[in-house]
């Protein structure tokens, strides 16, 4: 009898949890995440622009980012209101990381491991923005998280091993992501039934090019750290501060870096136009 009542009551709990996954209020904190992330990727854009067209010294990754949202003059309300976006976006990927999706293989394994490591991800960003507004800490930048994480594995034996194959996996993951925009993948996503032909369109355009210099970025970033491994070198690891200067150095010279700030800039909008039309 006993059991039989714990049981009922782990299943009424459940029950209510996926409920609650499947609920409008975690519609609405997925939405405000996405509509976070497009604020992040622009502002990065505009810091990448800086960079090449003045040689700017500010950060081109999420602490440059929330560095120029703190200076606005509503600066400490934007700040909160990226906390409850990012923490929206935590609470929905780990939704799906628990629950599952609705699409196709949004159930398996797989699907929900990629989830939970979003969560990870979307969650550490919640946490440096959180002691930013509350004036406790700053953010970390991408290089420093970077450098010290493949520190952290080298000293470990088999360690370059382990930071080589982040890297291949990083690289595999930028590769996907521009192979998903390039074959408009991510358009399966997105319910515009009732948005004119005319739109459709364009948000069409700006999930391509935004995904491609997305997975482009993500791509640089993991040469970096087969570079760290190969040399057991962690300074050679870099962020996505450093990996967007490294493409102003390339022959084409500060016009590519230009170029992919705009499609980082794309993507952002890109991402409010998911906080609309995703189905969550």
């Amino acid at each position: 009898m006993v059991a039989r009542t714990a049981r009922h009551r782990s299943l009424r709990a459940r029950r209510s949890a996926r409920q609650a996954a499947n609920s409008r209020a975690m519609a609405w904190l997925a939405r405000a995440g996405l509509a976070a992330r497009g604020v992040m990727y622009v502002l990065i854009g505009i810091i990448a622009v800086q960079i090449a067209v003045t040689g700017s010294r500010q950060r081109a990754d999420r602490t440059g980012a929330v560095h120029l949202v703190a200076h606005t003059p509503l600066g400490s309300v934007l700040l909160w209101l990226l906390v409850i976006g990012f923490a929206g976006m935590t609470l929905w990927r780990l939704s799906e990381a628990l629950w599952g999706t609705n699409d196709a293989g949004g159930r398996k394994p797989a699907k929900r491991l990629a989830n939970l490591a979003r969560a990870v991800f979307y969650g550490v960003v919640t946490f440096g923005i959180l002691r930013y507004a509350l004036g406790i800490g700053q953010p970390s930048s991408s290089d420093a998280q970077s450098q010290d994480l493949t520190a952290a594995a080298l000293r470990h034996p088999g360690g370059e091993v382990i930071v080589a194959i982040a890297g291949i996996v990083i690289v595999g993951a930028g590769l996907y992501v521009m192979y998903r925009a390039v074959k408009l993948r991510f358009l399966k996503h997105l319910r515009m039934g009732g948005a004119s032909v005319r739109t459709r369109t364009v948000v069409k355009r700006l999930g391509q090019v935004g995904g491609i210099a997305r997975g482009l970025v993500f791509g640089t970033v993991g040469v970096f750290l087969i570079v760290a491994a190969a040399e057991a070198n962690p300074g050679q690891a870099k962020g996505i501060d450093s990996a967007l200067r490294a493409l102003a150095r390339t022959p084409l010279g500060p016009w590519l870096l230009v170029v992919i700030a705009l499609g980082l800039m794309t993507f952002g909008v890109y991402s409010w136009c998911e906080s609309r039309w995703r189905a969550v």
